[in-house]
């Protein structure tokens, strides 16, 4: 499996590039990232369940079971849930998060997905996100997977992140660049 060097490198990506190797021989890859897309919803939503994953003063036995009942109450497959107490073993649960999104950036990438983040004045009509994504895709040659904010200080325009690369079109931006210009 191909990974880029900074998700191996990283402590989070050991630990996705593992479970994704045991979730591709075990074919249950798609059935792993729901599963993890479930723990990060609860996370996000949980302020409990995020102090249970981060508290150091917390056991590795109180840890894992928190974590087990969790998945249990989830339904998370037999994988995730094994997984999930080698983390709490490991005292690894507070980079579950970041072991989340390492994951998703393997599948996607096994997938010949890529993932765009954009980000917009206001909200896109999914006429507007749709097209936008026939257009990245036409232009990276893969499929592209569109996330997108809203932030109204950019006063129009659009900003597309695509891994390292940066397509600012914002009004901000080019105001800012005629500021410049101005004072020179």
């Amino acid at each position: 499996m191909d990974n880029s060097a900074g998700i191996q490198a990283s402590l989070a990506g050991r630990y996705a590039s593992a479970l994704f190797d045991l979730a591709s021989e075990n074919g249950t890859v798609t059935a792993v990232e729901s599963d993890l897309d479930s723990l990060k919803s609860a996370l996000s939503q949980s302020e409990e369940l995020r102090a249970a994953t981060t508290n150091p003063q917390l056991s590795r036995d109180v840890q894992g079971q928190a974590i087990d009942a969790v998945a249990r109450h989830l339904a998370l497959s037999e994988l995730t849930r094994n997984f999930l107490g080698t983390l709490a073993l490991n005292r690894r649960l507070a980079k579950l998060s970041e072991i989340i999104a390492a994951f998703k950036t393997i599948a996607s990438a096994q997938r010949g997905e890529i993932t765009a983040n954009v980000t917009s004045a206001h909200e896109l009509t999914d006429e507007q996100l749709a097209t936008l994504k026939t257009k990245l895709t036409a232009r990276q040659g893969r499929t592209v997977i569109l996330s997108h904010d809203v932030d109204p200080d950019l006063l129009g325009g659009l900003v597309v992140t695509i891994g390292s690369q940066r397509i600012d079109g914002s009004i901000r931006t080019r105001l800012n660049s005629l500021a410049q210009a101005m004072k020179a």
